[in-house]
Order: C-alpha cells, then structure tokens, then sequence
C-alpha cells in the first residue's frame, strides 16, 4: 500500500499501477503535471521494476567506434557534428577500427558501437571521397563491412547507431549486427520539422531525420524485420510534459505490435557551449527522475536506462526511480557524443548499483530475451558468436568478464 498524498488522483493511480493495472495517458499526464507527490511517484516507479522487472541491474562493456562524425543534419544542441576542416573530424580507415576493437577484446568487451552522423556522403565531399577511398558507395555499406571485420576478427558484437535508417539499411545491418539504435527523442508533432521547434533558431530546423514521422516509420520497420532496437527520448529540449507522456506513449504502442524494443534511453538534455543551445537550462532533477519513474509505470516490463556519466554525481538515484540498465561503459574509449561526461569506471557503478541492495551484470548489445527465446530476432549466423559469451541466462559469462 501507499503512504498517503494531497492528491487522491495520484494515489489511485499509482495504486492502480502496482496492482498491475495499465496506466492511460490520462493517467500519466496527471502524475508528469502532479507537484506534491515526486516521492510517492518514484518510489512507485522503482516497486514496479522489482515486481516486473525481476533481474539484475546491467550495462553493456563496450568499445565506441566513431567511424564518421560528418553530419548532413545540424542540431542545436550538438557538438558530435564536425566539419571537414575541425581537427576532431573522424573518418576511419579499416585499421583504426581493428585497433580499437582488439584494444576492446583485450579488456573483455562484448559491445563494438558504431557511431556516425546521419548519411554524410549527401552534404559533403569530402565524406564521398573517403568512401571512394575504401570502396564503398554508402556509409551503411562501409558500417556492414567493418562490422563483419571486427565480428570475424575480434568476437565483438556490432550495434549500429547511425541516424535514421531505411528499410534496406536496417535489412543489409541485420547481417552483421546483433542489434540497432535510434533515438525518437520526441515523437511531438511541434518538434518536427514544420513546426515549433523546426522553425528558425530552434532545435531541429536543420536536422531533416528529426522529423518525427521518419523515426516513427523507423522504428515501425526495424519491428516489421525482427531487429532487436533501442530508442529513447531526450528530455528538455523544449517538449511540454505532455509531449513527454506521449512520447512514450508512442513507443509502447509500435512495441505492443512488434515486440523489439529492447531498451528506452532517458537522457537528460545537457546544455553544451558554442551550440545554439548552450544557455537552454537543462531539465530539473525532479522532472527528469519523475519522466523515468512514469516511463517504467507505462512500460513495466521494459528495460529502462539511464547513461551513468550525464549524471556523475547522482546516477545511483535513478535506481530509485525503477531503471534496470546502465548502457555501454567503455574501458577504452571516450563518449563521442558527450565527450564532456567521461565514463565512470564499471567497479565504481558495481559499487554504487550493489549499495543499493542490487546485483550487477555484464550484458551483450542485444537483451537476453532476444537471445534465450529462438524467435528469429537474431541471424542464426551471429548467434553462433553471442553463444560462445554468453551463459544459459542470456548474459555475458562471468568468466568471460573475470
């Protein structure tokens, strides 16, 4: 039972959720807008994990392959986009992805990600003719190779996130990759192109793949090919908590006629300087935590994440709140995207996530469920790599990672 609040709405909701009733988005939009309850709602959020979610708390040992960081979108709140004439512009050549990923495999890695920006080759000259340099005619071609590289060479696991991929993208990726990533951010009809948030100074008006009706279609054929996904949601970037709600909404509804979302990234927007964003005030502590104890009420037996290094400080509380997964930790590499957030060491989060009564797992970049249950998520042929580190539950074995 639950402690008493001002709000007897909020309390019939949250009792309603830990009886295993589902929330509508009424509901949630009542406890995203509710002002007294914050406490009520986390600690909902983190009961609902231990009745739903029953297993340990996990993270993914990897190395971050930065193939490309040449962009054809421009996001204000960016600094992973490079030009041609930066210093840290990244265009890597088949040598400098084995080193990395043989670097990886020495300090047990299961996880190579490959990062670029969203289809360089149809802004930039330059990105067309480091293609040519390699041979290939696309960057999802160059990323299919390099992952059948580093998977023939290493072991390493391949997980692609390269923007916005069509179907013929996601059908070559299947080959190579154990699994794909894309955040919606938002699904918010505002923040499309055509509206608030594309229009002139606001975050998306350059950025075409942002476009929530494109990573809506996304996300719906990367389920319609049986391809293991992660999608997520950047919080305060200027949607409304309303928007949030519908947000998840959204992806709860694309995953109930699929079943391929295997994690939600919660991210809280960090303001980053020399962006069009740099003095945009980040999500408030109690919004951000709140957003993921709601997104665990609307999705009870999802795998939820928060990425440790955003928040340095006060990461072990979003354990609180009903999250199961930490997201890649590299001993190798840096974080690309946000390089300002270093990576906390893995003993570190071991500690903080076992200090709060939790166990603490390696996972491969595709989610056990995908992998215990022979339900064609997966090509037979890579299955062959994830058996010979995994055990019979699904997880990276101990002895593996010891």
């Amino acid at each position: 039972m639950l402690a008493t609040t001002k709000d007897p709405n909020v309390y019939e909701i949250l009792q309603k959720c830990l009886e295993g009733k589902k929330i509508s988005k009424r509901d949630a939009y009542n406890l995203i807008n509710s002002v007294d309850c914050n406490d009520l709602i986390i600690d909902t959020g983190r009961k609902i994990r231990d009745r739903f979610r029953i297993g340990p708390i996990t993270y993914s040992r990897k190395v971050f392959i930065n193939l490309i960081n040449l962009c054809r979108d421009t996001c204000s709140y960016c600094t992973y986009k490079k030009e041609p004439y930066d210093n840290s512009v990244t265009m890597m050549k088949p040598e400098q992805v084995l080193a990395i990923a043989e670097a990886g495999r020495r300090l047990h890695c299961t996880e190579a990600l490959f990062v670029t920006g969203e289809k360089p080759e149809q802004k930039y000259q330059e990105a067309k003719a480091w293609l040519n340099s390699v041979r290939r005619s696309s960057t999802i071609e160059y990323i299919n190779e390099m992952s059948e590289m580093v998977l023939n060479k290493t072991g390493l696991l391949p997980h692609t996130n390269a923007g916005s991929l069509t179907r013929k993208d996601m059908s070559l990726l299947k080959e190579t990759n154990v699994s794909l990533g894309m955040m919606l951010e938002s699904s918010s009809p505002r923040l499309g192109l055509s509206q608030r948030l594309g229009q002139k100074g606001m975050p998306h008006e350059n950025a075409p793949s942002k476009n929530p009706k494109v990573r809506i279609k996304a996300l719906e054929n990367a389920g319609q090919l049986r391809i293991p996904l992660t999608t997520g949601l950047l919080i305060g970037i200027g949607e409304s908590p309303e928007e949030l709600v519908d947000s998840l909404f959204t992806i709860q509804e694309i995953n109930q006629k699929y079943g391929h979302i295997q994690e939600i990234i919660m991210q809280n927007f960090a303001p980053k300087p020399e962006t069009g964003m740099e003095r945009s005030a980040p999500p408030t502590y109690n919004y951000f935590i709140k957003s993921i104890a709601i997104a665990r009420m609307i999705m009870p037996e999802t795998n939820i994440q928060v990425p440790p290094n955003l928040n340095p400080n006060i990461f072990g509380k979003y354990l609180d709140a009903g999250i199961n997964d930490w997201g890649g930790i590299s001993p190798v590499t840096i974080d690309y995207v946000n390089p300002e957030f270093p990576w906390p060491s893995i003993e570190s989060v071991k500690y903080v996530t076992e200090n709060r009564g939790c166990k603490f797992r390696a996972r491969l970049p595709v989610y056990p469920e995908f992998i215990v249950k022979n339900n064609g998520f997966i090509k037979d042929r890579l299955k062959n790599y994830v058996n010979l580190i995994s055990d019979e539950t699904g997880l990276v074995r101990e002895d593996y990672i010891n």
